[in-house]
């Protein structure tokens, strides 16, 4: 279950590959600069439950960092490249880092988090001079490559999106294992669920920093796999990919879905997707029109999951179970579901509301947060955890989720969820990206607005935005439709593709004096 393993049977196989530049990193390197850097990390005082921090955007390095972290009892955490540096430097701090390790391509901000950052002993900078950094390829070529005796089990120490607010820290307790044993739960599932085998080549076009693309990439690597990197997701630069390296797993979220989708006809039939055994998809609920088309695009190989970076519960549904069961995200892998109302009581099958996951002996908490991992509790039940979604089971225990309750919207007293009209929106044509919000009504309380970017060369105004919400009217209720349309140049969203509506929302009240 490490790279190690494999780089003792076949030493010149690729474990990571950068589609952009064409780099490769074999398992013999990878094991090599892994157990070199966990030397240095070693002979720097880190120890069993110490946290080495990662600032890069997609490089195959990052693979190097996680590996020896790991290797050393350490808890490794990657940080958002697209943070402003006292993001960073609260990350860092937050986390208790006594190792930073950046790549030249982040200089500026890397620089201005020294100051920040003291309890920081060990910098490394890769790529290229950083300064107040030392040369991480000078640093390995000069440490030991023979594999310490004790080597146990890091984990990853992930922060939260914070698409409602700051990120969160979530650090999970460490194994009593060593790297050669299996000790990340989460990633032995991953493997065994979806197959990863020395013939795996796996897709990812996500950032690397965060939990999905991280976990599953270094997933791939625990059974033997090839991953296949991109700097940036690019709709038919992703199936080129998949045509010529005959990819046969990857990972999506549905905005991806969307903009493969939005290809011409001929662009999108033009290329060999065959290869495909599994593509997997989450971060987001996926329009049902939507995963409808791509099934019938690329087959019933598609497999939705349902987790956060609190690791608290997976679900999952393959193509023929959603194909029965349009919408749902499946039946949890881990853990048992409760949907409760607002004063925790439970609620009878088809409701919405609260969805928590109940996991005997296991409470995830946020890091230095006392009062949000309180927040993530049921008031009853310690061991019940909630995201913050809110959903619904039904009499097979399939859940549905409706959306954030941090983005439900009020009405005139009714709740109105706006992944639903999302959902609606992305399927029409003259609209590229929508963001739904609630602002404020002096009637109502709230009322229900619609951002659109639109699709390139549309003309907008009155005419387009009465043309919307009346295709809106024709497919859900009238009261869920936006009362008005915005167009908008771009939204803000994560390199993950979910929608950072605090942002949007906070923007709108500020230039509206709100």
């Amino acid at each position: 279950m490490y790279p190690g393993t494999h780089a003792a049977t076949a030493p010149d196989r690729v474990a990571a590959q950068l589609l952009d530049t064409g780099e490769q990193l074999t398992y013999g390197t990878l094991e090599e600069q892994s157990v070199r850097l966990a030397n240095v990390l070693r002979d720097a005082g880190l120890r069993r439950g110490d946290v080495v921090a990662l600032l890069t955007d997609n490089d195959l390095r990052a693979f190097v960092v996680f590996w020896a972290a790991l290797r050393t009892g350490c808890y490794i955490t990657s940080i958002n490249h697209n943070l402003a540096p006292e993001e960073v430097a609260y990350i860092v701090d937050d986390s208790g880092a006594t190792a930073l390790i950046v790549s030249a391509n982040k200089a500026e901000v890397a620089e201005k988090v020294l100051a920040a950052t003291p309890n920081v002993r060990l910098r490394l900078a890769f790529g290229g001079a950083v300064g107040g950094f030392d040369s991480y390829e000078d640093v390995l070529a000069a440490a030991s490559d023979v594999a310490p005796a004790d080597q146990p089990h890091g984990m990853p120490m992930l922060y939260s999106s914070g698409t409602t607010g700051r990120p969160k820290g979530v650090r999970p307790a460490l194994p009593d294992a060593q790297i050669t044993d299996v000790g990340d739960p989460m990633m032995a599932l991953l493997v065994k669920s979806f197959g990863m085998t020395p013939d795996t080549v796996y897709l990812s076009p996500a950032p690397l920093y965060h939990a999905a693309p991280l976990r599953w990439c270094a997933a791939v690597q625990a059974g033997g796999g090839t991953v296949l990197v991109q700097r940036k997701f690019d709709a038919e630069g992703c199936l080129g990919a998949i045509q010529e390296h005959r990819v046969t797993h990857a990972q999506f979220v549905p905005t991806m879905f969307v903009r493969m989708l939005q290809l011409p006809d001929e662009v999108r039939s033009g290329y060999d997707v065959s290869s495909l055994k599994l593509a997997v998809h989450a971060a987001a609920p996926c329009p049902v029109e939507v995963k409808q088309r791509m099934i019938d695009w690329w087959g019933p190989i598609l497999v939705e999951y349902y987790g956060a970076t609190e690791g608290n519960t997976m679900t999952m549904v393959d193509s023929p179970t959603w194909l029965r069961k349009p919408g749902t995200v499946g039946k949890p892998a881990i853990g048992v579901l409760h949907v409760c109302d607002d004063e925790g009581r439970e609620l009878p099958v088809g409701e919405d509301g609260a969805v928590f996951v109940e996991r005997e002996g296991i409470v995830f908490t946020y890091h230095n947060d006392p009062e949000k991992t309180k927040a993530g509790q049921h008031p009853d039940h310690e061991n019940w955890t909630t995201l913050g979604d809110i959903g619904h089971v039904d009499d097979d225990g399939f859940l549905f989720l409706t959306d954030r309750k941090a983005f439900m919207i009020i009405s005139g007293g009714v709740n109105i969820y706006p992944q639903e009209t999302e959902n609606v929106l992305a399927l029409h044509p003259a609209v590229h990206d929508v963001a739904v919000i609630g602002l404020p009504d002096p009637e109502m309380g709230e009322y229900v607005a619609a951002f659109v970017q639109p699709q390139q060369g549309v003309v907008t105004g009155p005419d387009l935005e009465a043309e919307i919400i009346t295709f809106v009217k024709s497919r859900i209720a009238s009261y869920k439709a936006p009362k008005a349309v915005r167009f908008v140049d771009s939204l803000p969203r994560t390199e993950t593709g979910k929608l950072v509506k605090g942002e949007l929302k906070r923007g709108v009240l500020a230039a509206e004096g709100g």
